[in-house]
């Protein structure tokens, strides 16, 4: 293939290493879509309308939000960086951005609620990254489609006449332009997400085309050289060039994920029950065990774990949360050192194990002790 995107669009492995090294962070899905505490895509699958849905807008007042707090929590858990959410998929902005009145600063809070997080974040050592919505519900020029919560509408084909997707796109690269300008040196952009072939109700679904991605990365890439950007613009195709990090969500990987036959730089992304954003009343919370385990299998492949917080609508991290950073807390303070900087190892594993390996030194990570003996294939004299 010849490249038609220039490859110092995408990192080198060399700039990625302090990412490869740190192999965990904290997730946070944050907005006001954490008062019906039913979900982030609480819209979606309600189809709330704009009307029904204000009134988050206009209760939307964290009075316990403390980021100091949220940020001690990550370290002591081991994570080293921290995606937060400036804007999920209904559009709303944590911060005092100049191309929209639909934010943080207008609500009853009153205050940006980025800035003092980024401090928060940065003061406790950990990289700050920023997730950006490429869908937006509340924007008036992005159009109806399979995930808009007024698809089922009989007219929602007619409410996209006179919507413009290039405005909607040039409204996004303003609000990353202040994302990436406002807040110090940003690590990581984590745009989400694209689907291009998906068409429901002849409303037709959005990819790169519609983003304009190519223009977005250049962008991002020209505010941010060292920045780490995922896939989920979708550029597949157009580049030989290996993309800074693969995202597979809510499931960890059989075999390390590959692109153009090459390995690649990956990161999972999980929850610690159902829902990214706080879901009160859910009661699929994972175990200790499978949280611990779900980090070990991802760096057992050679990746990253990204594990998602979804904090109340008063700004707290509900108990159960707690709990979960706990138990991290814990086996991490004893076992960071098979995590930080080990990966993939070339050995086998015995049945119920997962190796990790750091230089010549191999972890063996016992999830099932056998009746006796713990036999090591390929090790003897070694």
């Amino acid at each position: 293939m010849t490249d038609t995107l220039p490859a110092d669009l995408f990192l080198p492995q060399a700039k990625k290493a302090w990412f490869i090294e740190d192999r965990f962070g904290m997730f946070i899905h944050w907005g006001i879509y954490a008062l019906p505490a039913r979900h982030e895509w609480v819209r979606y699958r309600e189809e709330i309308d704009d009307a029904a849905y204000a009134k988050y807008f206009e209760n939307f007042d964290p009075d316990l939000y403390d980021p100091r707090d949220w940020a001690r929590r990550a370290r002591a858990a081991g994570m080293k960086y921290v995606v937060l959410t400036a804007k999920h998929h209904d559009g709303f902005c944590l911060w005092d951005s100049k191309v929209t009145d639909y934010k943080a600063t207008n609500t009853p809070h009153g205050r940006d609620l980025i800035a003092p997080f980024v401090e928060a974040f940065r003061a406790e050592g950990l990289r700050i990254g920023f997730y950006y919505s490429l869908v937006d519900w509340h924007h008036p020029d992005f159009a109806i489609d399979m995930y808009h919560p007024l698809r089922n509408r009989p007219d929602a084909a007619a409410r996209n006449d006179g919507r413009d997707i290039k405005r909607y796109a040039a409204y996004m690269r303003d609000q990353v332009t202040e994302l990436l300008t406002w807040f110090g040196k940003i690590d990581i952009i984590w745009f989400d997400f694209s689907y291009p072939d998906r068409i429901y109700k002849g409303l037709p679904g959005k990819g790169r085309d519609d983003w304009e991605s190519v223009e977005l990365l250049k962008l991002v890439r020209t505010l941010a050289p060292d920045i780490i950007v995922n896939n989920r613009l979708i550029l597949d195709g157009l580049t030989d060039a290996m993309p800074d990090v693969v995202t597979p969500e809510q499931y960890p990987p059989r075999t390390p994920p590959k692109v153009n036959g090459q390995l690649a730089t990956f990161e999972m992304c999980q929850t610690f029950s159902g829902s990214w954003g706080y879901n009160r009343d859910e009661e699929s919370w994972k175990s200790p065990e499978q949280l611990i385990q779900i980090l070990i299998d991802g760096v057992a492949l050679g990746g990253n774990l990204l594990m998602n917080v979804g904090p109340t609508g008063r700004g707290t991290f509900d108990q159960r949360a707690i709990n979960a950073l706990d138990a991290y807390a814990t086996w991490m303070r004893l076992h960071g050192r098979a995590i930080y900087g080990a990966g993939r190892s070339e050995l086998v594993p015995p049945d119920g194990c997962r190796y990790t390996q750091k230089g010549n030194r191999l972890y063996v990570h016992i999830y099932n002790w056998p009746n006796q003996y713990l036999l090591l294939d390929g090790l003897r004299g070694k």
